[in-house]
C-alpha cells in the first residue's frame, strides 16, 4: 500500500521531470551548425551554440564553409544553420528557390557589417581629407607615401577576396591608379604594419570592415575616420546595392551620411525550413539574438591575438553570455514557451 510521503515524493519526481523537459526542450535532438571562414564568425556561432545547449539540444562542433557552399547545403538540408549571413551582401550568393527551403531570422547587428576606408585622424584633419578623391592631391599623396613610389600606400584586400574586386573597380572608376597604391598582401600583416607606421607618427590609409580587430587596435573617431568615396557608383557584382551603400550615423565619419563604397549589410542568421519547422525554440531564439558590434570586434580581438582554439573560443562566449546574463535568459524563457 502506498504511503502519503510516498506519494509525494512520486508527484515531486514527475513534477521536476516536468520543469526539466520544460528548461530543456531540445533534449534528444543533435543540432548541425555551420560557421563562416572569417575570423568574427567564430565567436558569433560559438554563442549560438552555448545557448541552444542550455535548451538541451546536442549541438555538433560546426563545419566551416565558405559562402556560396553554405547557402547550398542549408538549402539541402546537409546543416542546420549559421549565425553568419550578411544581406543583402549574400543576397546574390543565394541559390535557386532558395527560399523555399530556408530562411533569413532574425538580426544580430544591424547594419553590423560595413567595408570602408579609413585615415589617421590626425592626418584627415591637417590635410583636410574627406574623400578618396583627395588622394589626387600631391601633398596627400606624398604624405601617405611610405615606399616612395609616388603613391599614397593603402592597406587593401588578398587577391580572391570579394572586397579586392570592388577596390579594383574604385581605383578605376575614380580614377586613382595613378594615385593609390593598393597593397594586397596577407591582411593581417599589412595592418601590422600600417598599425606600427601610425603609432610612430606617419599618416595611413587602410581598408577595413566591421565586426574586425582593427576597430579596436585604432578606433574610429579617436585615432583614424571614416572617409566617402567620391560619388555611389556600385561594383558590377553590387549593382543593385546602390542604396545601402551611403550610412547615416556611423560613429568616427567625417561626414553624416557617409559614402562608404560598399554595401552596408545585417547580420542575421540562416536556417534550413524543416530544421525550424521541427525546433520552435530554436525559431523563436533566433529571431531575438542581438550581439553588440562592439562585443564581437572584441571577442574578434582575441581570437586574432591568439585564443583561437575551439576551448579559448567557448569560452569567450560563455563570458559574454554571463556578462549579458539577464537579457539572454529573457530569450531563453521567449524560446521555452515556444515548445508548449
Amino acid at each position: 500500500m502506498q504511503t502519503f510521503s510516498t506519494t509525494l515524493i512520486a508527484a515531486a519526481l514527475v513534477l521536476s521531470g516536468a520543469i526539466f523537459a520544460q528548461d530543456r526542450p531540445g533534449e534528444g535532438v543533435t543540432v548541425s551548425p555551420a560557421v563562416a571562414t572569417w575570423e568574427s564568425a567564430r565567436p558569433v556561432e560559438a554563442i549560438f551554440s552555448a545557448l541552444l545547449s542550455e535548451l538541451g539540444y546536442d549541438v555538433e562542433r560546426p563545419t566551416s564553409l565558405a559562402n556560396p557552399i553554405f547557402y547550398q547545403a542549408v538549402a539541402l538540408g546537409d546543416v542546420d544553420y549559421w549565425p553568419n549571413g550578411w544581406f543583402p551582401l549574400h543576397n546574390s550568393q543565394l541559390p535557386a528557390g532558395f527560399e523555399e527551403s530556408a530562411s533569413i531570422i532574425g538580426t544580430i547587428v544591424e547594419r553590423g557589417a560595413i567595408q570602408g576606408y579609413l585615415v589617421s585622424a590626425w592626418a584627415a584633419e591637417e590635410y583636410d581629407i574627406t574623400s578618396l578623391d583627395d588622394f589626387k592631391r600631391p601633398e596627400v599623396r606624398e604624405a601617405f607615401d611610405r615606399n616612395n613610389d609616388g603613391r599614397a600606400d593603402l592597406v587593401a584586400c588578398p587577391p580572391g577576396w570579394g572586397c579586392e574586386e570592388v577596390i579594383e573597380h574604385h581605383l578605376d572608376v575614380y580614377d586613382l591608379r595613378e594615385h593609390i597604391n593598393d597593397i594586397k598582401a596577407a591582411y593581417t600583416a599589412s595592418f601590422a604594419d600600417a598599425l606600427a607606421a601610425h603609432r610612430a607618427g606617419e599618416p595611413v590609409l587602410y581598408y577595413t570592415w566591421t565586426p574586425n580587430f582593427t576597430v579596436f587596435e585604432l578606433v574610429p573617431g579617436e585615432d583614424v575616420v571614416w572617409i566617402n568615396v567620391p560619388d555611389v557608383n556600385p561594383a558590377p557584382a553590387e549593382a543593385d546595392l546602390a542604396e545601402f551603400m551611403v550610412v547615416e550615423g556611423l560613429e568616427g565619419a567625417v561626414s553624416d551620411p557617409l559614402i562608404m563604397g560598399f554595401a552596408a549589410a545585417d547580420i542575421q542568421a540562416v536556417a534550413n525550413n524543416d530544421f525550424l519547422a521541427a525546433n520552435p525554440p530554436i525559431e523563436r531564439l533566433f529571431e531575438l539574438i542581438e550581439i553588440d558590434l562592439i562585443d564581437i570586434s572584441g571577442m574578434t580581438l582575441r581570437f586574432i591575438e591568439g585564443e583561437d582554439t575551439d576551448e579559448a573560443v567557448a569560452a569567450m562566449a560563455q563570458e559574454w553570455i554571463v556578462e549579458n546574463r539577464t537579457v539572454v535568459d529573457s530569450w531563453l524563457a521567449e524560446a521555452r514557451a515556444a515548445a508548449n
